[in-house]
């Protein structure tokens, strides 16, 4: 019981559920249709200092906080079977970004197709889908860790410090992808996902066709969480050919706190690049319409200076729809030339301020 009240008062505060302020457009026969969002915009500053050697302006700036529109479907084929589907798209919601005047960019608001996909759940068979979803790894392993709504995750590194604050969802997966999970078994759920990559179509044919693979266990009972996975982590998808492997562990303690450990490690290539061991630990706290997070992480890469990251967070719940946001994170780039993970030829930052970020979301 503790363990939803807590997940509950931090869904909350963050507004991280969005079903809570989805609007269902159409419930008949087993078949549902919803709409949901969010519109969030702040203002950040801070962060790298220098890109590739060359000193870049990182003062404040208005920007949009990742705002989004979704539907979701789903048709109920039988009492254990169910069908669904789930589209999402990002958008800028901090400036004008078309002209339905001249015809200019029409269509440029909508920045990125978040979500794509469709699929079958069973309560006896488990679950299958195929599309453009989240990394399995990143949702059912690190998931713990994955509580900012900008920077400060230090897991699922793609090895581009630009990256840092999406890696984890695009992992080895965002397209091309089928998954499939286990049915809830008294706590225990296992999943695997495969992605495919293709040079089909393409004159010069780069690498060729691939399938790339993730997947784990997780238990989940009692306020206990304990996951461990794996990803074929390919270098046709940002990785550096090596598996990347990883655990986490929380414990709702009572209430209002939880706390989280993780671990993970990935070998150098053949190359000697690429490699690096990295520990997290960290709460969440949540009282009333507060929530608060804080999180340490030491990344120890193979071929260049350790750093110790660390990321914090406030949120006031407004409203059922209405949130406000404060989030702080370091990341302790070293001041030479050196990817995050070793991985070179990308563009990445040496030296940085701390970075900050602050505003409000209203979600529908």
């Amino acid at each position: 019981m503790k363990k939803t009240l807590l997940a509950t008062a931090i869904a909350g505060a963050l507004g991280a559920s969005a079903a809570a302020q989805a609007a269902t457009v159409y419930d008949q026969d087993g078949t549902q249709l919803i709409v949901n969002g969010r519109i969030a915009m702040g203002i950040a500053g801070g962060g790298p200092e220098y890109e590739d050697g060359e000193a870049i302006d990182n003062g404040a700036e208005f920007v949009d906080v990742f705002s989004r529109l979704g539907l979701s479907m789903s048709h109920q084929i039988s009492s254990d079977l169910k069908a669904f589907g789930r589209v999402e798209w990002r958008f800028r919601g901090d400036e004008r970004t078309g002209n339905g005047r001249t015809g200019e960019n029409d269509f440029s608001g909508f920045t990125e197709t978040r979500h794509s996909y469709i699929g079958l759940e069973s309560a006896s068979f488990g679950t299958v889908m195929a599309g453009n979803y989240d990394s399995f790894y990143n949702s059912h392993v690190m998931a713990p860790f994955d509580v900012y709504i900008d920077q400060g995750l230090n897991f699922t590194l793609n090895g581009d410090a630009e990256e840092l604050a999406t890696a984890g969802g695009a992992k080895q997966a965002r397209g091309d992808s089928v998954g499939y999970l286990t049915p809830n078994l008294s706590g225990f759920q296992a999943f695997l996902s495969a992605k495919y990559y293709s040079d089909r179509g393409e004159v010069e044919p780069s690498s060729g066709s691939e399938t790339v693979t993730q997947g784990g266990v997780k238990y989940d009972a009692a306020g206990l969480r304990l996951a461990l996975g794996y990803v074929d982590d390919d270098e046709i998808g940002g990785g550096n050919g090596e598996m990347l492997y990883g655990a986490s562990a929380s414990y709702a303690f009572n209430d209002a706190f939880s706390a989280r450990l993780g671990y993970e490690t990935r070998d150098e290539n053949d190359a000697g690049v690429g490699g690096y061991d990295s520990w997290g630990l960290g709460g969440t706290y949540a009282m009333g319409q507060w929530a608060f997070n804080a999180d340490v992480y030491r990344v120890s890469p193979d071929n260049s200076d350790n750093r110790t990251a660390w990321a914090a967070g406030a949120y006031y719940k407004l409203s059922s729809n209405f949130d406000l946001f404060a989030e702080l994170y370091q990341g302790d780039q070293p001041d030479i030339d050196v990817t995050i993970g070793g991985d070179p030829d990308v563009e990445v930052a040496d030296g940085d301020d701390m970075y900050w970020l602050t505003g409000a979301r209203y979600h529908f």
